[in-house]
């Protein structure tokens, strides 16, 4: 698989009066295309951190983010912007819908940013609440009016509708009851098979298993890393090798 994403002495300061916080400190990673890459480690250590600096989101202070071998990390804001809207689809344990907007309009809303072929992107919103379980009456509704798990699942439409190379996704079942959790695991799961590169921050080991490949942060560090091979349901092995790795991380 090719690289789709890469940082290289990434260094990420932030500034408080008279206080530096280095959060991210000198770190090397490398994502490849069709990659399922998890995030792990304690509080502080620099996950949600290191998601923000590859999408674009937050700038490094040093070092450099290239996608597909091109450096994004000196991009204008303006330049980064589009390159997020074309390039990357972002699920964070907050939705972040419109209450005020149908579910149909808050989907197309951000596929028009990218695509002026309305008819276009209201077929492909259909298709996708197909895919994901989800009745077409939805498209009518507003998010006040579905379930918690309804809701994260429409957030995923939206943030695949532009069919993004990475799918970034911050504690996605944080918010959620079990039943809900399992649902939007199952189709990221799901997405990740049919070719969706995924990159996702949690802290659950539930949640962990589902991807192949697990970062381990400590200070700012990626101080180890465990490929754990494509997802298989109900498979005590992978998670049992999951817990004994995060053990010996001090998880």
């Amino acid at each position: 698989m090719s690289v789709l994403l890469e940082a290289k002495d990434l260094c990420k300061t932030f500034s408080n009066a008279s206080v530096q916080q280095h959060v991210l400190r000198n770190l090397n990673v490398t994502i490849r295309e069709g990659d399922y890459t998890v995030i792990m480690g304690n509080s502080g250590s620099g996950k949600s951190t290191l998601l923000y600096a590859l999408s674009g989101i937050e700038r490094p202070t040093f070092g450099t983010i290239s996608y597909h071998g091109e450096e994004i990390s000196g991009y204008s804001n303006d330049r980064l912007a589009v390159f997020r809207r074309k390039n990357c689809g972002f699920v964070f344990q907050q939705n972040y819908l419109n209450d005020t907007m149908s579910i149909l309009d808050n989907i197309v809303v951000c596929g028009l940013l990218v695509s002026k072929k309305k008819k276009e992107i209201v077929e492909q919103t259909k298709v996708l609440v197909e895919q994901m379980g989800l009745s077409q009456d939805i498209l009518k509704k507003y998010p006040t009016q579905l379930s918690g798990g309804e809701q994260q699942r429409v957030a995923m439409i939206r943030a695949i509708i532009n069919k993004p190379a990475v799918l970034f996704a911050d504690e996605p079942t944080g918010a959620l009851n079990s039943q809900s959790a399992q649902q939007v695991l199952d189709v990221l799961t799901r997405l990740n098979q049919q070719g969706q590169s995924i990159v996702m921050v949690t802290h659950d080991i539930k949640t962990a298993r589902r991807g192949n490949r697990i970062l381990y942060l400590k200070d700012g560090v990626i101080v180890d890393e465990l490929v754990l091979g494509t997802y298989k349901h109900n498979d005590a092995k992978r998670h049992e090798k999951l817990r004994t790795f995060l053990t010996e991380m001090g998880w």
